[in-house]
């Protein structure tokens, strides 16, 4: 699959920006000119550059799961960066609500930071997706989009769950969704799930793609990734203690 991505991202990306140059140019130079149908020259070279452009994000990700760099391991706080993974999804979205359920504590895993920051970046974009993919087919959410990150320790593990109110996922292929090039969105690579797992099987976690357990339309997303053992203690000793719940009114505590 990696040769595959790699042959179609080199015979692809040449031609990319002297069609969009083109087209811009095209614009830019004769729109003033055209006088019988000026708004269907405009359409035309807008669709050429919008286009390309959704062939380019395409290309970046062939690209990124044929030469996926590896994993500089270090020592990482979980919990720190759950809460940046959600920073740029809610600025970026403020008609969905992002909430927060995540220890206050340190959890220290053994991982690369920029790769986990990806997996989470593409968990939380496909529950982006799904909430627009159901209005988008003329359903009614039964509230605002909501997305929930949580994080939960236990003995042994950190585990991550990302939960939707969007449209679920699909029964037919739901066990293979994490493989290249599998995908129910349209303009959709396919690739973005088969990256996570790849991402998460370097660092020894566990993804898990399922319903809501309460019965409500939408999915729920696990990743369980082993703690540093030196972390295992203290999760034991910690039951009492105070839990982070951040929502876009501020952070409230409770044990």
């Amino acid at each position: 699959w990696s040769d595959v991505a790699r042959r179609i991202a080199h015979e692809i990306k040449n031609p990319l920006t002297p069609i969009q140059l083109a087209a811009e140019r095209l614009r830019r130079k004769y729109m003033k000119e055209i006088t019988s149908d000026p708004e269907t020259f405009s359409n035309c070279t807008d669709t050429i550059i919008r286009q390309v452009g959704d062939i380019g994000r395409m290309v970046d990700e062939f690209s990124a799961f044929a030469r996926m760099p590896r994993a500089e391991m270090k020592e990482a706080d979980i919990g720190t960066i759950c809460r940046e993974s959600l920073m740029l999804p809610r600025s970026a979205r403020p008609d969905i609500e992002f909430v927060s359920d995540i220890p206050t504590e340190h959890a220290t895993i053994t991982g690369d930071p920029r790769q986990l920051s990806q997996v989470l970046t593409n968990l939380i974009q496909n529950a982006i997706d799904a909430i627009d993919g159901r209005v988008a087919d003329g359903e009614a959410l039964p509230a605002d989009g909501k997305i929930l990150l949580s994080l939960t320790l236990t003995n042994e593990d950190a585990e991550i769950e990302i939960t939707d109110n969007g449209k679920g996922l699909p029964v037919e292929i739901r066990d293979r969704l994490t493989e290249p090039y599998i995908t129910t969105r349209a303009k959709g690579t396919g690739l973005g799930l088969a990256i996570v797992k790849t991402i998460l099987e370097d660092h020894g976690a566990v993804l898990e793609l399922k319903d809501r357990a309460d019965g409500e339309r939408g999915a729920s997303v696990r990743v369980t990734i082993p703690l540093l053992q030196a972390d295992r203690a203290s999760v034991d000793d910690s039951s009492g203690s105070l839990t982070e719940h951040e929502t876009e009114d501020g952070v409230a505590y409770g044990s």
